[in-house]
């Protein structure tokens, strides 16, 4: 299944049908008295969140949604039936926005309701206009358009728990140790080109938990992702709802790179495109600890982040070394009602 997290949808609305002129004509009485009907209300254009759903990508083959105009008055004072709902189902995590930028509705829990269009009100039949000295009005209102407008449809994944890191840094390889979840691995970077997400159950391994959060598998970021660099750009929002991040980081030989300035440049990147983003708690973690030169690296690197008040771990996918006291810690943050924003966490 292709992810798409954007997408710009037309809503309309039914227009409100219009009320009827009519008359209880009778022998003697050509034109009676008023008898014309409301005319029905327009349906409405909803949008209702779903846990069933993780993409935007079955609205963009449908870019228009109509709703049903409502049927007009009759006489013998019948009113016309309303427009049905039109009801548009999209993943939990949709942030609806008008035109100009502005947030109009977050929808963050299933089943959770958006009225993006409303239909139009019905008329008045031309009943409701008699008085004493008018006994038989010609008159009835027309029903009123229905609502219409573009939305922009922004997908923010519901995660507890977000990897960040380099391309090729781990991240899919630790997801798929910790859950069910089986992501494109390979060593070269962007394999993950899409956002994965899975259920983390502890003790690991569990098939039945109380203590659980979900996981989240972000494209690698770089330098400059706050502008659109990478693959990060486009992805950076899905960070927005999580509790807690994991920093991921490697000993690599490419020039310019050592793990104490990716942490740098990542943080960075985050305060730059969220600064309430980059305060979020951190745990920070080495991986790939299974690799000699790792192991030998490590003692040094958690001196040179101790000295920031920072403690780095060890982790290894493949062997499962450090996992678990990870993943640990990470549940942890995610059941303490408030973290303290802007640090890095112990696993303690």
């Amino acid at each position: 299944m292709h992810f798409v997290d954007e997408c710009v949808i037309w809503a309309k609305a039914g227009d409100g049908g219009n009320g009827c002129i009519a008359f209880d004509a009778g022998p003697g009485r050509p034109r009676g008295g008023p008898t014309g009907g409301d005319g029905g209300n327009g349906g409405s254009v909803i949008l209702v969140a779903s846990d069933q759903l993780s993409t935007l990508l079955d609205l963009t083959f449908r870019r228009e949604y109509k709703a049903k105009r409502g049927e007009h008055g009759g006489g013998r004072d019948r009113c016309g039936r309303g427009g049905e709902d039109l009801i548009v189902t999209v993943p939990v995590g949709v942030v609806v926005k008008d035109d100009s930028g502005s947030v109009l509705c977050d929808l963050s829990a299933p089943g959770q309701r958006f009225v993006a269009a409303r239909g139009g009100q019905g008329g008045r039949g031309n009943l409701h206009f008699a008085t004493s000295t008018w006994q038989a009005p010609d008159y009835c209102e027309e029903g009123e358009p229905g609502q219409e407008r573009s939305l922009q449809l922004e997908l923010k994944l519901l995660a507890d728990v977000g990897l960040l890191g380099y391309p090729n840094v781990g991240k899919s390889s630790l997801i798929a140790r910790v859950s069910r979840l089986r992501p494109k691995i390979a060593n070269y970077p962007f394999t993950t080109l899409t956002p994965n997400l899975g259920v983390v159950s502890l003790p690991l391994g569990s098939r039945t938990s109380d203590r659980s959060f979900v996981l989240a598998d972000l494209p690698g970021l770089i330098e400059g992702a706050h502008q659109g660099h990478g693959l990060g750009h486009r992805f950076l929002r899905h960070l927005s709802r999580t509790r807690v991040l994991i920093h991921l980081l490697e000993v690599t030989e490419e020039p310019g790179r050592d793990p104490l300035h990716d942490f740098d440049v990542l943080n960075e990147e985050l305060r730059r495109y969220d600064p309430e983003l980059a305060a979020r708690p951190q745990l920070v973690a080495l991986t790939k600890l299974d690799l000699p030169a790792t192991r030998e690296s490590l003692p040094t690197l958690q001196q040179a982040f101790a000295k920031r008040g920072i403690q780095l771990s060890g982790i290894s996918a493949a062997t499962g070394a450090g996992i678990t006291e990870l993943m640990n810690a990470a549940c942890q943050v995610v059941r303490t009602p408030t973290a303290s924003p802007g640090k890095s966490l112990s696993m303690a």
